[in-house]
C-alpha cells in the first residue's frame, strides 16, 4: 500500500511540474506571437547584421530570447526559436553565443538593404587604399562598436606605420587624420595618442558628437566597454552624461588634438600616396585618413507648410531648458520616443506625440513600457495614425486617421532620420555594395565577457 501511495506522489510530482513547464511554454510562445503581431513579421527586416536560426538544430530553450539586450528581436513559437522583430536588431551577436547547440549564425542583411553601405575590407578599409570607415557609417550602430572599431582600426594603420607601408614620415604632415569626434572619432584618437601617432581629429559640430545632442539621461552604453588609455570602464549601464563627462576628462590632455566646429569639405588623395583635407579654416595633410562620421548626416524634413519656423527642430539637446510649454515631437523611433518623454517630465509641459503608423514597433524594450505607462498616466498624448500638415506660429495642423486636428504648439521636434552622406563618401571615390558583416558580428559575440 505505502508503494502504490509512493508512486502515486512521484507522478502528481511529475504531472504538476509538466503542466507548470507546458504552462511556461505555451505563455513564452503567446508573449512572442503577440510580439510578432506588434511588429509585423512583415517589416522591413534587419537594417544590418542579424540571426540566421537552423530550425532542424534548434530546441527552443529560448537562451537566445534571454541572452538579447533588445527586447521581443527573437521568440519561440511552436517550440523553434524565431525572428519576430527583426527590424530591432542592431548586431550584439550575444544570441549566437548563447545558443548551446549552435543553431544560430550571424549573417549579413538583403542585398537590398546592406547595398547602400560602403565596402570594407576586414580591416575596416574601404576602396580607396588608407582611407577607412568606422562606427555608425559603416552599418554598425552600438556605441560599444564604434569604441571597439576605433581601436582596432588605428592598430592596423599602427602596422602600417611601424612597417614602412606608408613611407617615410615628412614634415608639416600627420599620420592619421580622424573626421568625426563622436565615439570611434574619441577611441581612435585615444589609440592614435597610446600608439604614438600624430593625429588631428576634425569635428563639425561639438566634442561627443551625436552623443551630445542626445536627451539628458539617456542610457548610452548597458555593458562594459574598453577605453583606450583607460582600460575597462567596467560599469554596466552608463548615461550620456556620465560618458561626456568622462570625455571631457580625456579632452584635457594637450595632445589629444580634436578641432571641433570645423567641417570637413573634401578630402582629396594626391599621387604621392597623401590625402589633402580641406575645411572653411584651412587644410592638412595626412598619410591616412579614419571617417568616423555618422549616417545621420542632414536631417530628413517632412516637407510640410511652416517647417522653416524657427520653433521647428531637429535635435534635442537638453529637455530641461523647456518649461511650460505646448509641445509636438513627430516620429516613432527610440530617439523621439525618449525626446518625448524627457520634455514631458519637465514642469508644466503638455507634449504630444505624433507618429504615422498604428503603433510602437521599432523601439526598445524599456521604451516602450515607459512610455505605455506615461499613456496609461496620461502625462503625454500619443495621436498613432497622423502626419503634420502644416506648422503655424502658436499651433500645429495634424492629419489624424484622415481627420484634421489643430493643436496648439510653442515648439515642435522632428526625427525622421537623416540623409546619409553617400555623396560625400562617392566624390571620393568610396565603393558601395554588398557587406559581409558576419566576422564583425562574430567579432562582438566573442567580446561577451565584456557585455551584459
Amino acid at each position: 500500500m505505502g508503494s502504490i501511495l509512493s508512486y502515486v506522489l512521484v507522478a502528481l510530482v511529475l504531472f504538476l511540474s509538466l503542466r507548470s513547464y507546458l504552462g511556461k511554454v505555451r505563455s513564452r510562445e503567446a508573449r512572442a506571437l503577440a510580439a510578432a503581431r506588434k511588429g509585423g513579421l512583415s517589416s522591413s527586416g534587419p537594417r544590418a547584421q542579424h540571426p540566421r536560426i537552423d530550425i532542424l538544430s534548434c530546441i527552443g530553450c529560448g537562451a537566445c530570447v534571454e541572452a538579447c539586450p533588445e527586447g521581443d528581436v527573437l521568440g519561440v513559437i511552436a517550440g523553434k526559436a524565431a525572428i519576430v522583430n527583426g527590424h530591432k536588431c542592431i548586431g550584439h551577436g550575444l544570441c549566437a553565443e548563447a545558443c548551446p547547440v549552435g543553431a544560430i549564425t550571424i549573417v549579413m542583411a538583403d542585398p537590398a538593404i546592406s547595398g547602400d553601405l560602403p565596402r570594407l575590407t576586414p580591416e575596416l578599409e574601404t576602396s580607396v587604399r588608407n582611407l577607412f570607415i568606422i562606427g555608425e557609417l559603416g552599418g554598425l550602430a552600438l556605441i560599444k562598436n564604434a569604441i571597439n572599431q576605433g581601436r582596432e582600426c588605428i592598430d592596423v594603420i599602427t602596422k602600417r606605420v611601424i612597417g614602412g607601408a606608408l613611407g617615410p614620415r615628412t614634415g608639416g604632415t600627420v599620420d592619421v587624420c580622424i573626421v568625426g569626434a563622436g565615439p570611434a572619432g574619441i577611441s581612435a584618437s585615444l589609440r592614435a595618442i597610446e600608439n604614438g601617432l600624430t593625429h588631428v581629429t576634425l569635428e563639425q559640430d561639438e566634442f561627443g558628437g551625436t552623443v551630445a545632442k542626445f536627451p539628458r539621461q539617456k542610457l548610452v552604453l548597458t555593458s562594459p566597454v574598453e577605453f583606450p588609455l583607460y582600460g575597462r570602464f567596467r560599469k554596466l549601464e552608463i548615461s550620456k552624461e556620465e560618458l561626456l563627462g568622462f570625455w571631457g576628462k580625456l579632452s584635457k590632455r594637450a595632445d589629444l588634438a580634436i578641432r571641433t566646429r570645423e567641417k570637413v569639405d573634401t578630402i582629396e588623395p594626391g599621387p604621392d600616396g597623401l590625402f589633402t583635407i580641406r575645411t572653411a579654416r584651412g587644410a592638412y595633410r595626412a598619410r591616412t585618413v579614419v571617417l568616423a562620421m555618422g549616417r545621420r548626416g542632414t536631417p530628413r524634413k517632412l516637407g510640410v507648410k511652416g517647417e522653416d519656423l524657427p520653433k521647428v527642430m531637429y535635435g534635442l539637446i537638453e529637455a530641461e531648458a523647456y518649461r511650460d510649454a505646448q509641445i509636438l515631437v513627430v516620429g516613432g523611433g527610440d530617439s523621439a520616443v525618449e525626446a518625448a518623454m524627457g520634455l514631458a517630465h519637465q514642469k508644466g509641459n503638455r507634449v504630444t506625440l505624433s507618429y504615422r503608423q498604428a503603433a510602437f514597433s521599432r523601439i526598445k524594450d524599456r521604451n516602450a513600457r515607459r512610455i505605455e505607462e506615461m499613456m496609461r498616466k496620461r502625462t503625454l498624448q500619443v495621436l498613432f495614425q497622423s502626419n503634420p500638415v502644416e506648422f503655424r506660429p502658436r499651433s500645429v495642423l495634424l492629419d489624424v486617421q484622415g481627420r484634421p486636428q489643430e493643436i496648439p504648439n510653442d515648439y515642435a521636434w522632428v526625427f525622421a532620420g537623416g540623409l546619409p552622406p553617400n555623396e560625400f563618401l562617392r566624390r571620393l571615390g568610396i565603393a558601395f555594395g554588398d557587406r559581409d558583416l558576419t566576422r564583425e558580428a562574430h567579432a562582438e559575440a566573442k567580446l561577451k565577457g565584456l557585455a551584459a
